[in-house]
């Protein structure tokens, strides 16, 4: 049995995953929590990827590994290979202002021609000119830049900071993918190349992209070379304290979590993942370059040589919290009162903002709810429009992607309100679309451990997915227009 290994290393954890290649099946995992932050020492994701692995039973019959993980965030290293300051998350928003400041130098149709997307606080580039403008003393030590993927495939390979890894701090062995290159906003989709005017006026520092052969480029900062979604590299030397690590294992080109999540699940063209967790998340793939400079929809590329147009919501299954504790009851009690009303909700409408939105770009906004009358007003309607609500914001980010040329045929629902009896359901006729709800999983993970199979297999393996449910149901239109009709009365 030949096996390969799949990580997920995000915001809250690291998930390890050891799996049969050829198959898929699952024969082992591990996990080690995060600490909570939205800033945070990278040596954190190595002492849980060190405990993930212990847990998972090691390393030593692996033959194959990548990573896959939290997009955006800031690596940055001096010449020693150390941080020069915690990693600032995606979630970190102390950025905004700076994304404001680089969309108004460049201008959003620029951008978006240059990067296929319109930057906000999550996206790199705007926190490395938020360290310049509030670090300015930290930038001329920054030698290398990379993303939270790149550094934990950089420490695995042996690579690391001097005195703390076998091999030492060789920035030029920095590597990263597609996918999660295209999340800097200095790294364009279209070409495959990055936009090194673009890193310059971020940082105000000039770079290069890492060259494993050592190129001298004087005082430019390194940025990790972008591997090809066939390319590998190996684990160049063993490390004492990773259980099981040897040389010459084979390391794939890892991939942002979104698009490992893509490949976990097997998505191709025409198939749309909605992910509903804490956010909300709708991405498709793509076989062109998308680019929106309203600043929508995100141009991502994918882990496969596709893309992976992206849409991203604020408030997704805590909008179910929320009306549940509000109802007294648990999920599956939200579940039971929502299928008995009627679609639409008896004319109750929930604009779903409590935490402000991202899509629409409505940070300063609250929620509503519209249409109650003494008829209307029971905790059956209240409970059915809370999912109305919700999905009807998730199917506005579908149309936005849909708009750029793309035809969906199937949604799969992922994601912990996925599990509900009634998100399903509803969301097929809220989207118009039949919904296959996969059974739950850490597809992060899976979607690596895909990736590391097809370097070592020279393709990538076609697994079977376990399905949870499969609905399909009758389009209801009138609760997008209800909805529709509400947003325009509330004056957003």
């Amino acid at each position: 049995m030949t096996l390969v290994a799949g990580v997920d290393t995000s915001t809250q954890s690291c998930k390890v995953l050891i799996v049969e290649a050829a198959t898929g099946a699952t024969v082992r995992e591990g996990r080690a929590p995060h600490p909570d932050g939205t800033s945070v020492d990278p040596a954190a994701w190595w002492a849980a990827f060190i405990a993930a692995v212990d847990e998972a039973g090691g390393l030593a019959d692996v033959e194959a590994i990548a990573v896959g993980g939290q997009q955006h965030g800031l690596v940055a290293l001096d010449a020693e290979g150390r941080v020069v300051r915690d990693a600032l998350l995606w979630n970190d928003t102390r950025s905004a202002a700076a994304a404001a400041d680089l969309v108004a130098e460049v201008g959003a149709a620029a951008y978006a021609a240059c990067t296929g997307s319109v930057p906000v606080a999550s996206f790199t580039a705007t926190k490395l000119r938020w360290m310049r403008d509030h670090e300015p003393h930290l930038v001329p030590t920054i030698a290398a830049v990379a993303l939270p993927h790149d550094w934990l495939t950089w420490r695995l390979r042996g690579y690391g900071p001097l005195g703390e890894s076998p091999l030492g701090p060789v920035l030029d062995e920095l590597v990263t993918d597609r996918s999660d290159a295209s999340g800097t906003a200095y790294w364009s989709p279209a070409s495959g190349e990055y936009d090194l005017e673009l890193f310059a006026l971020a940082l105000g520092r000039p770079a290069r992209e890492a060259d494993p052969h050592g190129a001298s480029a004087g005082n430019a900062v390194i940025l990790p070379r972008v591997l090809q979604p066939a390319d590998w590299v190996t684990v160049d030397a063993a490390t004492p304290s990773l259980r099981g690590s040897r040389a010459g294992v084979l390391v794939g080109p890892g991939a942002g979590d979104n698009a490992a999540a893509a490949l976990g699940l097997g998505a191709g063209p025409g198939d749309v993942v909605i992910s509903i967790g804490t956010s909300g998340t709708v991405f498709a793939v793509s076989p062109e370059p998308v680019t929106d400079e309203s600043g929508t929809v995100a141009g991502f590329a994918d882990a496969a040589g596709d893309f992976l147009p992206l849409v991203a919501t604020l408030n997704a299954a805590r909008v179910l919290d929320s009306v549940a504790g509000l109802l007294g009851v648990d999920h599956d009690g939200l579940a039971d009162l929502a299928l008995a009303a009627e679609p639409g909700a008896g004319g109750v409408v929930l604009l779903p903002y409590f935490d402000g939105e991202r899509t629409p770009n409505l940070p300063d906004a609250t929620a509503t709810l519209s249409g109650l009358t003494l008829t209307s007003t029971t905790r059956e309607n209240l409970a059915r429009a809370a999912i109305e609500g919700m999905l009807c914001g998730l199917a506005d980010g579908l149309d936005a992607i849909a708009r750029h040329g793309l035809h969906p045929r199937r949604l799969l629902l992922v994601g912990g309100a996925a599990r509900s009896r009634a998100v399903p359901a509803i969301a097929s006729a809220v989207l118009g679309l039949p919904v296959v709800v996969p059974e739950p999983g850490e597809y992060v993970a899976r979607g690596a451990a895909r990736q590391a199979a097809g370097v070592l297999l020279g393709a990538s393996p076609e697994w079977p997915l376990a399905l949870h449910a499969s609905v399909e149901h009758p389009s209801q239109p009138q609760v997008r227009a209800a909805y529709a009709a509400a947003f325009a009365r509330s004056g957003h």
